[in-house]
């Protein structure tokens, strides 16, 4: 979840993603937590790191890579392993990733003898990804969502998307860090931070924000310590980490890939999506992760349009004739952030988009309420459900169990913020409440068939447009973040398709274009968002400062 703040136009914001034996487990872990607490402190060393070999590659170039034999699989999964002990445990420390794989040379040495002798299972083949630690991995890593309360009890078979990965030939490098309970468990959190993990730093500006829920995937893939990352979102937690820290992200139609195995908080609006440095990348990740499962039925949803392959639909002129419709209400929180948005409406134009602006969507400002309600329900119900089919070493078994244990361990769990968005979703009911009913009808009804569908079809729409989110804040975990504005909810709460790219920078710091629109819609989206990224390349590799350039 991501906390509610008021925006500079006055508009309220909310974006959501934003016993004895636990007793002695506890005990028996915290010491890691050594680390957490440095890598709060702040980087006083040098702002200029050597550069690595690898910085900026491609998705495609490893491949090729790959097949004419400069690489080989474990050569680079060597040279990230490195360059995560150099400048994200050491150096500037971005803690961006909560664990490495154990196995990862090993995994490594077999999809090289893999290529060898049978060739490459497809463009994935090989490539070292890194996933948020609230997706089930029955491997080596723990999958905690970033608390303690979860540490032992590893899950006994793998989320539908990581199997489908694995399949796909990717190397599962490491877990990232993140938001703890995805940014659902405080009214006041931190983004970023996490009992287990502690605190991940953008690489932009080391003092500043990652936003969240999905931060060590946003930081990682941005410092280029994989070739790509798998984020989740419930209300912005893949596209605005993806917009603050430089990268394209995809928040894909609720749906497309599977839920199963990853630690929830709402049935109706939780996804997982591509976090990567360009939308060919983003798109060849997006691919491999989506699918039916047979334990989702969300990806048997009549009407569901899916592809193995979504690079077919990059077009380098694929602005040509797009109508996309302007969301005036998401502008004004910040004056550098229009300005970087207009030159980006002008880009759309001279490239062949025809704009629609304004166009007035009526459901802006008027979910928040009802959202909360679903996501707190849902929260409590979901969390149930997951918890009894995780496994038999689980001995979690509701959110009334671990808001004992945050209590019971509170001085390592609950330093800076408490838990007040797990206690209000503890006193709901059951999804049978008509509370729950009506809310959920509201949100669907506002946001799809009166919202999204309807200014759509009036205006004969390809997409629609916005600023993503606001710079990176200064990092505060004395009163938690400071949001000034963004546009994740519309799309969050329809379930529907949302895609960022980086279109610009404030004081060097990334500011993200959205494009947006119905459901299934991820064929026309990535089109527009990969003729916009090639009309502009804008993306700039961090260099690790420790404040921004003001």
């Amino acid at each position: 979840m991501r906390n509610k703040k008021k925006s500079s136009s006055g508009e309220s914001r909310r974006r959501f993603l934003k016993t004895g034996m636990l007793g002695g487990m506890a005990a028996a872990m915290l010491p890691s937590l050594s680390f957490a607490e440095k890598s709060i402190a702040p980087y006083a060393g040098k702002a200029v790191i050597k550069s690595f070999d690898l910085d900026e590659i491609t998705i495609g170039e490893i491949s090729e890579g790959l097949k004419s034999g400069k690489y080989t699989v474990r050569s680079i999964t060597e040279k990230y392993i490195s360059r995560i002990k150099e400048i994200d445990k050491d150096g500037p420390a971005i803690n961006s990733v909560i664990q490495l794989n154990p196995d990862a040379l090993k995994i490594a040495d077999e999809l090289d003898m893999e290529l060898k002798e049978k060739g490459a299972r497809g463009p994935m083949h090989g490539i070292p990804v890194l996933i948020k630690d609230n997706i089930d991995t029955a491997d080596g890593m723990e999958t905690t969502a970033g608390s303690l309360a979860l540490l032992g009890q590893k899950p006994e078979k793998d989320a539908n998307l990581v199997k489908l990965l694995r399949d796909a030939g990717a190397l599962i490098l490491g877990k990232t860090n993140l938001s703890e309970w995805a940014n659902m468990r405080s009214t006041h959190s931190t983004s970023g931070w996490s009992g287990r993990g502690g605190l991940t730093k953008n690489p932009y500006a080391l003092n500043r924000n990652t936003s969240g829920s999905s931060s060590g995937s946003g930081a990682a893939a941005a410092a280029n310590l994989c070739a790509a990352a798998v984020g989740t979102e419930t209300d912005g937690s893949v596209v605005s980490p993806s917009s603050i820290n430089g990268l394209v992200g995809i928040k894909p139609t609720v749906g497309l890939v599977s839920r199963a195995g990853i630690i929830p908080i709402s049935h109706s609006q939780d996804t997982a999506g591509p976090m990567a440095r360009t939308v060919r990348d983003a798109a060849l990740l997006l691919g491999a992760m989506q699918g039916t499962d047979a334990e989702d039925e969300a990806t048997k949803a009549k009407g569901r349009k899916a592809f193995s392959d979504y690079t077919k639909f990059l077009e380098p002129n694929g602005l040509k004739g797009a109508r996309i419709g302007v969301v005036r209400k998401y502008f004004g929180f910040l004056p550098q952030v229009d300005e970087v948005i207009e030159k980006s409406l002008e880009a759309l134009k001279s490239n062949g988009a025809v704009l629609i602006d304004p166009v007035e969507i009526q459901a802006i400002g008027k979910v928040d309420d009802s959202e909360m309600t679903v996501l707190l329900y849902e929260l409590k119900a979901d969390m149930k459900n997951y918890l009894l089919h995780r496994g038999p070493k689980t001995i979690m078994h509701s959110l009334k169990d671990l808001i004992e244990f945050n209590n019971k361990h509170a001085k390592e769990e609950m330093p800076y913020f408490k838990q007040e968005l797990f206690e209000q979703a503890e006193k709901k009911g059951p999804l049978t409440d008509k509370k729950y009913i009506d809310a959920l009808e509201k949100n669907h009804r506002l946001t799809r068939k009166e919202g999204i569908d309807a200014i759509m079809d009036k205006h004969n729409l390809d997409a629609l447009v916005s600023p993503t989110d606001s710079p990176a804040w200064m990092t505060d975990l004395v009163d938690g973040d400071h949001f000034l504005g963004g546009s994740s909810q519309l799309a969050a709460v329809a379930g529907y398709p949302h895609i960022t790219v980086p279109a610009g920078f404030v004081f060097g710091l990334p500011i993200g274009i959205s494009f947006y629109g119905r459901a299934w819609s991820e064929p026309v989206l990535l089109k527009i968002a990969y003729g916009f990224e090639q009309a502009t390349k804008v993306r700039k590799q961090p260099q690790l400062m420790p404040e921004a350039k003001l």
